[in-house]
């Protein structure tokens, strides 16, 4: 795998293998997934208007692919936000622990997977954004 600074939330490009008869894009931990995928999910049928609420977790670290439609992904650091546009099914973002997102403006019948590094665990969600910051503020 290339080496890469994986402490930041960053778009990954997927393999995307083409053929007449549809085209194949395969994830593979520890060639281009910097994490080994424990637990596997997908979001889906979100009601026009509504989103996935905001969160971050302690140890896991995701990828978060558009599998059909399309979809935002707010993360934010502690410091700064930025939004990710997901809308092609060979483009990935990686999420590293201890960043907050929140995924919203789902399109119509859009698919959202996501790639977990670890087995649901809900002592790791921080869901309170204030506790959040003042865990990125005291390191």
């Amino acid at each position: 795998m290339e080496s890469k600074d994986f402490t930041i939330a960053q778009l990954i490009q997927l393999p995307k293998i083409k053929d007449p008869r549809g085209n194949l894009t395969v994830i593979e931990s520890g060639v281009n997934l910097p994490f080994e995928v424990k637990r596997n999910y997908w979001i889906y049928d979100v009601p026009s208007g509504m989103w996935r609420d905001g969160h971050a977790f302690l140890e896991q670290q995701e990828l978060i692919v558009a599998l059909s439609g399309s979809f935002d992904v707010v993360v934010n650091d502690g410091y700064e936000e930025k939004t990710y546009h997901l809308a092609r099914p060979q483009i990935g973002l990686y999420v590293p622990k201890m960043t907050w997102r929140h995924i919203n403006n789902f399109s119509t019948n859009s698919v959202a997977l996501v790639l977990s590094s670890t087995y649901y665990n809900q002592d790791d969600y921080i869901e309170d954004f204030e506790v959040y910051k003042a865990l990125i503020k005291n390191g």
